[in-house]
């Protein structure tokens, strides 16, 4: 039995199916992924060896908010990981609008870049200690040789008025921010080129629960106010409900349930659905909801 036979779908027709001639062109297109990953257990000739990812087939489609969700250890990072070009996949095929990406040369990786934008987990890591968060919303922009020197430090501005900060923290250091003021300017980085998407991997679990609910909503308004797609990333499937438009559950690398986000939460069919929906009450702010 392959791995894909596993997978319970409530959609009539698969939206992660091949990209058919009649539908918009996938801003991601992942074809039955693996990620195989050696351990330093065994031994040089016969390494032990772990399937982070088993057969993993996905779309991400313009303006649509995907969330993947699994507890540590299910591979969704990994799947993070590949989708923005930081990993290699052992095979399978990656597609970015339409390109294939799979090998990841010098030309795919400008495409990538371009594309796609991660927000990760912790902002105190994700951000240069040691520059300004001025420099550093205008670095990706000077790497990528895009406008002069004025037309940047007007997108500087924009950028940091677009997360809700104040002009006064670009002369500031991280260490001197908020960690939810840290993950407004990692987001902000993230906008900087204009990508057509977001990877957000879980961008509030080392927040305070009140800040969580600020940074998911700020996610929220800019998807709709920029056109962007999203791939958001979480262990609480109740915050991956809440910002996503289908749900994709992960469990030991493999998709096990995908649907609209309604249908995942309020008719879970395998049991690791339910599991998740039954361990632990949500961990948003009451006030999430605005």
């Amino acid at each position: 039995m392959s791995d894909q036979e596993h997978v319970i779908d409530q959609s009539a027709a698969s939206p992660d199916a091949a990209p058919r001639a009649d539908e918009p062109t996938p801003i991601i297109f992942l074809d039955d992924i693996r990620v195989t990953f050696k351990t330093r257990t065994g031994s040089l000739l016969h390494p032990h060896k772990v399937q982070a990812v088993k057969g993993l087939t996905l779309k991400l489609m313009p303006g649509e908010t995907l969330g993947i969700v699994g507890e540590s250890g299910c591979g969704k990072s990994t799947t993070a990981n590949v989708m923005c070009g930081l990993q290699a996949p052992t095979s399978g095929k990656v597609h970015f609008k339409g390109t294939d990406v799979t090998k990841r040369s010098a030309d795919m990786r400008k495409i990538i870049g371009r594309v796609i934008s991660v927000v990760f987990q912790d902002p105190a890591t994700a951000l240069n200690a040691r520059m300004s968060v001025h420099d550093q919303l205008l670095d990706p922009l000077k790497v990528h040789k895009i406008g002069d020197s004025t037309s940047r430090e007007k997108r500087v501005l924009e950028l940091i008025e677009m997360v809700g900060l104040p002009n006064s923290v670009l002369d500031a250091l991280p260490g001197q921010l908020s960690g939810g003021q840290r993950q407004r300017v990692a987001i902000a980085r993230a906008l900087s080129l204009a990508p057509d998407a977001i990877i957000a991997d879980e961008p509030t679990s080392a927040l305070d629960v009140s800040v969580r609910a600020q940074i998911l909503n700020l996610l929220m308004d800019l998807k709709r106010d920029l056109g962007l797609s999203m791939v958001f990333i979480s262990h609480d499937i109740q915050t991956v409900r809440y910002i996503s438009d289908r749900i994709i559950v992960m469990n030991a690398g493999q998709a096990v349930e995908r649907g609209t986000a309604e249908d995942v939460f309020s008719n879970p069919q395998h049991d690791y659905t339910k599991l998740l929906l039954g361990a632990a009450p949500s961990l948003l702010h009451p006030d999430l909801g605005r």
